[in-house]
């Protein structure tokens, strides 16, 4: 008898049908033992060992396990084909020694890319040992989030209360996030206009042309700064005779993009579906349990050669021999720290079209963008004709120009076209046929005013496109990191996009002026390489935890002796024009309106920074209180706030409580 292990009973299910009666399937029901959260478990003083701890939830399915294995003398270890999925297998191969269920007992590792009955019948032919140094840096990186969760977080409630907690990779995340908000508030708009032109052939066909020179200068999108410049430009086109001065075809190829990737089919169904990161994974999760695509966490992006030789013949017969190309199509990654040794994720079976598949609510959605996409990456390329036509008039004051695109064979594009973040408004405009020296007449002028727009806020695509261009987290960790985020309050969503809130800045201000190595973007991609080195067997994980932990626990104990009061001061003046926005009146931002005397100054109470006067404990006392950020119409509060308590732990796998109580923390007291 075999026991084969898998993470979740719908893939036990699944791969049930495809062995035979001399095989039982079960599932650990993902990680079966975690670290505790409390104090202790990692301990850098014993060369980072590890208490492991069985959640309570999976004692049940380690039974069920070391039961089964009473009658069998084989176990075949199949969880995922990455590095979780390793740490996985390693998790339960360890408990069960730990039960003595595995004495004379034959174990090994098999993995698949698919849940296929080939698929898993080719990986049960190969097995192989668990792959220690993929196991290595699970433990490196397991170890890195707690020692970053349990060493920095309490020293953000000790000089930050009302923080919540800080993350090896969340932080930096919301670091982006923040960044690109001061850029936003800094960003001032500059006005420009634009002047359009309805032009008419002779044979009264309508297009429209931009002004592209004036006064003999030829103009950028920004020249036209007034409306006095653009109204006198908008009466020269008026007064124009124009005739064709260029006319310029430039033919060109447009290749498809590559199949998807997990950060790529996350942006994707945010654009096109409006999943956000956690919907997607859970839904793909689903259709990779039922065998309908590949595995979905990766950053590869080649395919199978079978699977390439069976997409070009579901090209060919649903679209014709002409959207094939001469040779498959190879794609590699350009994205920093990827590790290709999985596949792109695709169907299982091209000849599965989401008409076929008959699948329902939000599996068939994603599944037809995961079969397009696939379809489409090995499709011919578009070819197109660019086209750009220049108009004069004989002063040769004024010029326009007229740009359009024609499709000449639609290739990648009759099945499927990739979504954009942010794009500008830009019409592939279609131009009548125009010759050198013919007249056109002018229909109709506009001028426009416009102003330039500042970034815009990162929206789930865009932030996991960002996050994995610096080669921040993994594939598996995108959605988690977002997911904390928002339960953390440090952000809130408004269409769709990423605020960070006042409590996030807060954070971020103090870690960049405090630990400001620790939320740089290189530091935290090259520790993600390391840690790749650590899984190809180019690093020792133990080496990798003594050299971090000597820079961050020195970095932790200089902190020690910090005043709550340094801190508050500090981050007066960072976030200075953020909390202190300029008065109405005309007045110092800092000064107190209530008693005119003292200065606002952030001061901490029960839920965290408030905006307090300096002269709370003056002659005679003044007891303005406001929250931190200065609303357009601000209600002022009088009353003396609450006295500061400890904040309630949200998450007790990720905080542990303080063993010493935070003194002189009462709004109006110095720390």
């Amino acid at each position: 008898m075999n026991v084969v292990v898998v993470e979740s009973p719908a893939k036990a299910k699944t791969i049930n049908k495809y062995l035979g009666k001399d095989y039982t399937v079960l599932a650990s029901y993902g990680h079966i033992r975690d670290l505790p959260a409390k104090d202790g478990s990692v301990k850098p003083d014993d060369d980072f060992s590890m208490a492991w701890e069985i959640d309570p939830k999976s004692s049940k399915h380690v039974k069920a396990i070391a039961d089964a294995m009473k009658d069998a003398d084989h176990l075949i270890l199949a969880t995922d084909p990455d590095r979780e999925g390793e740490a996985i297998s390693w998790h339960v191969l360890e408990a069960l020694n730990q039960k003595n269920a595995l004495k004379g007992k034959t174990v090994n590792r098999v993995t698949f890319n698919a849940i296929t009955k080939p698929a898993v019948l080719a990986a049960m032919a190969a097995p192989r040992a668990i792959d220690m140094e993929l196991v290595d840096a699970y433990l490196a990186r397991r170890a890195l989030d707690y020692l970053v969760g349990f060493t920095l977080s309490p020293v953000l409630w000790r000089k930050l209360p009302g923080s919540r907690s800080a993350g090896r990779v969340q932080s930096v995340a919301l670091r982006i996030i923040v960044d690109r908000e001061v850029e936003i508030e800094k960003f001032k708009a500059q006005e420009y206009w634009s002047v359009d032109a309805t032009m008419t052939t002779p044979r009264n066909e309508n297009f429209t042309a931009r002004l592209s020179a004036f006064q003999g200068k030829k103009l950028k999108r920004l020249d036209i700064e007034n409306q006095e410049t653009a109204f006198a430009a908008r009466d020269a086109v008026k007064n124009g005779k124009f005739t064709v001065s260029a006319v310029e075809a430039k033919p060109t190829k447009r290749n498809p993009p590559p199949p998807f990737t997990t950060s790529t089919l996350q942006q994707e169904a945010a654009r096109k579906l409006g999943f956000n990161a956690s919907r997607t994974m859970q839904t793909a999760q689903r259709l990779y349990e039922a065998g309908h695509i590949t595995y979905m966490r990766t950053d590869g992006v080649s395919m199978d050669e079978g699977a390439i030789k069976e997409l070009r013949t579901a090209i060919g017969g649903q679209f014709g021999n002409n959207y094939v190309p001469a040779e498959p199509r190879k794609y590699v990654s350009k994205i920093k720290n990827a590790q290709e040794a999985h596949e792109a994720i695709r169907p299982t079976d091209p000849t599965n079209t989401p008409q076929t598949l008959h699948l329902d609510g939000d599996q068939a959605r994603l599944y037809d963008l995961v079969w397009k996409r696939a379809v489409a990456s090995q499709m011919e390329a578009a070819s197109l004709e660019r086209t750009s036509v220049d108009f004069t008039e004989p002063t040769g004051k004024v010029e326009l120009r007229a740009t359009g695109q024609v499709i000449l064979f639609d290739g990648f594009l009759k099945l499927y076209q990739e979504g954009r973040d942010d794009e500008e408004d830009e019409e592939n405009r279609r131009l009548p046929q125009l010759k050198q020296g013919e007249a056109i007449a002018v229909q109709d002028v506009k001028a426009d005013q416009h102003f330039t727009e500042p970034p815009p806020r990162y929206s789930e695509a865009s932030l996991v496109k960002k996050l994995e261009e610096l080669g921040i987290g993994r594939p598996s960790t995108y959605a988690a990191i977002l997911e904390k985020l928002r339960e953390r309050n440090y952000v809130k969503m408004d269409k769709n996009r990423f605020i960070p809130d006042d409590r996030g800045r807060l954070v971020i201000a103090f870690l960049e002026n405090f630990f400001g190595k620790y939320v740089e973007y290189d530091f935290t991609a090259d520790l993600e390489g390391q840690l790749d080195q650590v899984s190809a067997g180019e690093l020792s994980w133990k080496k990798l935890m003594r050299d971090f932990w000597k820079d961050f626990n020195g970095a932790i104990t200089d902190i020690g002796d910090l005043r709550i009061t340094q801190v508050l001061d500090t981050l007066n003046e960072v976030l200075g024009s953020h909390i202190f926005p300029p008065r109405e009146d005309g007045k110092d931002a800092r000064l107190c309106p209530l008693c005119n005397v003292g200065q606002l100054s952030l001061r901490l109470g029960k839920y965290g920074a408030f905006v307090g006067c300096s002269n709370y404990n003056g002659e005679p006392p003044c007891k303005f209180t406001r929250p931190r950020r200065r609303r357009r119409r601000p209600s002022y509060s009088v009353r003396r706030p609450a006295r500061w308590r400890w904040p309630q732990r949200s998450d007790p796998s990720e905080e542990r409580p303080l063993r010493r109580v935070l003194r002189n923390t009462e709004p109006g007291r110095s720390g």
